[in-house]
């Protein structure tokens, strides 16, 4: 899993925008999916599924919308991605399409080498946070 699923990076780009908007109260649902071009309903879909892991807050009415839960240099990419992707256990092979399908299942070759690429990558996940991925932009856009 070098890449993240379209689930997960859609995860991380909607957290991504609360955390350039912390500190400014809730943003409804129609302004992420529009500053992070995600489908609006999947969108919905993916906060409420990410309400549950503690890392966003919706807050109800017409002035509602969501918010995180805690600040931007607490939330790290690896939390967002384990929480979105739990099919995607660290655990897993990321070798196979399928394991029930893989002829290698008890015997693979490389499946020393899989693991330990998922590991270093989720490594790099846990080791940065939303605010390093705001910091970095930040950066990027002083430097042009």
């Amino acid at each position: 899993m070098l890449t993240p699923t379209k689930k997960g990076q859609y995860a991380l780009r909607a957290v991504y925008e609360l955390a350039k908007r912390d500190g400014q109260g809730p943003t409804k649902i129609s302004a992420i999916a529009d500053a992070q071009a995600i489908p609006h309903r999947f969108l919905e879909v993916i906060l409420h599924q990410l309400k549950g892991s503690g890392l966003v807050v919706s807050k109800r009415g017409f002035y509602g919308g969501y918010v995180l839960a805690k600040p931007p240099q607490q939330i790290s990419v690896g939390d967002v991605l384990k929480f979105v992707q739990k099919e995607l256990a660290i655990a897993q092979c990321v070798a196979c399409v399928s394991q029930e399908e893989c002829p290698f299942i008890s015997n693979c070759a490389f499946s020393t080498l899989w693991r330990k690429v998922k590991t270093a990558a989720f490594q790099i996940y846990d080791d940065t946070t939303l605010q390093d991925l705001i910091d970095q932009q930040k950066a990027a856009m002083g430097a042009k």
